[in-house]
């Protein structure tokens, strides 16, 4: 689980990267700091 501690110290590495729980959240940081989050889901 993402939890608000890790969403509010990601910091900008100067490259794209992604932060992610165990269920498909994602929260992605690209390279002029901005954050975007992405939820990857499955049907069964």
């Amino acid at each position: 689980m993402l939890t608000e501690l890790q969403v509010k110290s990601s910091k900008l590495k100067g490259e794209k990267y992604m932060i992610r729980d165990e269920r498909g959240l994602y929260l992605r940081i690209d390279t002029a700091g901005r954050k975007y989050w992405i939820l990857r889901y499955w049907e069964r």
